[in-house]
């Protein structure tokens, strides 16, 4: 048993030496080879079958992510720190943005975004339609004339109506503005996040090939060794059998009879 193994469930961290469940360990030789290199840079001395714990590689992922970062992109911005420590810990970064702004949102923001989402509908425009031509009949056709032609209270109220509605309708689009701020800086999350484990992923599929054909030349050279063996074998057998042979015949030749002699 190796000094690094204390059980069947459970092991030893090479880099901790804490006992931990063999789920929880990971093999050096296993990692991808930037990620194992820089965890040979801190212990040389790791052997290519050490168990190292999950956490210990999600720490040295998160260091070398963000150094991968930085020296592609240079300074380092608070969206690239969050997608390194979302690599590290293996934790979704996707996040539903307009459900987390709308629950924040206060009373003003609401009534803002009403007064916006019936402003902009054919109700409001079928409405204040209707109450106009209800406001000239009155004062044209109508028994009161509060508001004779030119209908100067009519131009106020518009006019009131326009000054509080912009405002309004602004603040809603501020809001809009900021969910798609929030989508933006989301979708570049998770297009820089897998942009990474794409590179990651080609890493290790192209560690695990060839260390598979490592494998396939160790047992190619193998299966000649034996062919060699097997090949000698049967030759050092070979020769005993021909020398018999030979002897036998020797002998069967010296006693028998020419076929030609007369007795």
């Amino acid at each position: 048993m190796s000094s690094h193994e204390i059980g069947n469930d459970r092991a030893l961290c090479a880099l901790t030496g804490r006992s931990l469940p063999r789920r929880e360990l990971v093999r050096l030789d296993t990692l991808r080879p930037a990620l194992a290199d820089a965890i040979r840079r801190d212990h040389p001395a790791l052997e290519p079958h050490a168990l190292v714990a999950q956490d210990q590689v999600a720490g040295y992922r998160a260091r070398y992510v963000t150094a991968l970062l930085a020296s592609e992109r240079g300074e380092l911005s608070e969206l690239d720190r969050q997608v390194a420590a979302s690599l590290s810990s293996s934790e979704l970064i996707t996040s539903n943005t307009d459900d987390e702004i709308d629950r924040d949102r206060t009373l003003g923001q609401r009534l803002a975004d009403h007064v916006a989402s019936f402003g902009g509908s054919w109700r409001f425009l079928i409405t204040f339609g209707l109450i106009l031509a209800v406001w000239m009949a009155i004062n044209i056709v109508g028994i009161a004339h509060f508001d004779p032609y030119p209908f100067i209270l009519l131009n106020l109220a518009l006019s009131c109506l326009a000054a509080v509605q912009a405002p309004v309708i602004m603040m809603s689009q501020q809001r809009q503005e900021a969910k798609d701020r929030a989508r933006s800086r989301n979708d570049y999350q998770i297009n820089l996040k897998a942009e990474l484990e794409i590179r990651h992923l080609h890493e290790k599929m192209d560690h695990l090939v060839n260390r598979q054909w490592q494998r396939l030349a160790e047992i190619q050279q193998v299966q000649i060794e034996l062919l060699q063996e097997l090949r000698g074998a049967q030759g050092g057998e070979a020769g005993p059998l021909r020398a018999a042979k030979s002897t036998s015949r020797a002998r069967s030749g010296g006693s028998a009879k020419p076929r030609g002699s007369k007795t």
